[in-house]
């Protein structure tokens, strides 16, 4: 099956499986430069101030019921699914929300807008260079997470500079398959376009809520 154009991505932010919440916490979200030892001398440049970072959390929707075929709903699988992502990132510091204009998307996001009392933004999924001129321009060390679709998940990593692997063609462009519903991709923007490289790193989480 084709693939998504190729990026080059470090070795550190390759694919990761089945990582839960613990997992994510434990990346890095800033990046600084080490201090300058202390016998160095006085002309010596002075240690970088550490800079936050800007992080985008792609998802795709949860699973489509069968009610109505423009706009489904979630299916009770699309709910429990909704449910877990909201488990896995209640506690990350999710500072921004972004859906499409579509109800499985919006759904995929209520726990999680509820869980940490943010409000959803929805844009057009047929625009997404107005999703992804709103992305760069969060601050920076916010935390956005993004539902988006099969189809337009994959474009929207690519135009920020991010990869996203085993992808299948779908109307002449890169679209996650089918029965993908548990590909979570968290993209690290640098603090320019300029100035860095976007990283990606791929996780996969369960469609059912931990037990209490």
């Amino acid at each position: 099956m084709p693939r998504a154009r190729s990026r080059l991505t470090p070795p550190s932010f390759r694919r990761f499986a089945s990582l839960g919440l613990a997992g994510l916490l434990s990346l890095a979200w800033t990046a600084c430069k080490p201090a300058t030892p202390s016998t160095a001398p006085a002309s010596a440049e002075a240690p970088a101030v550490p800079v936050a970072l800007t992080t985008a959390i792609f998802v795709r929707h949860g699973e489509k019921a069968a009610d109505d075929p423009n706009d489904p709903s979630l299916s009770p699988a699309g709910e429990a699914r909704a449910k877990a992502l909201a488990e896995l990132l209640g506690h990350a510091g999710v500072t921004h929300l972004f859906a499409s204009e579509y109800r499985r998307t919006q759904d995929t996001l209520r726990p999680l807008a509820d869980a940490a009392g943010l409000q959803i933004t929805v844009l057009p999924a047929s625009a997404p260079q107005e999703l992804v001129a709103a992305l760069r321009a969060l601050p920076a060390g916010a935390i956005a997470v993004v539902a988006g679709h099969s189809n337009t998940v994959p474009g929207l990593i690519d135009a920020l500079g991010g990869q996203v692997r085993d992808t299948v063609e779908a109307g002449g462009q890169p679209s996650l398959p089918d029965d993908a519903y548990d590909r979570l991709f968290v993209v690290t923007l640098p603090v320019a376009p300029a100035t860095g490289q976007t990283q990606t790193l791929e996780l996969r989480y369960q469609g059912k809520p931990s037990a209490p």
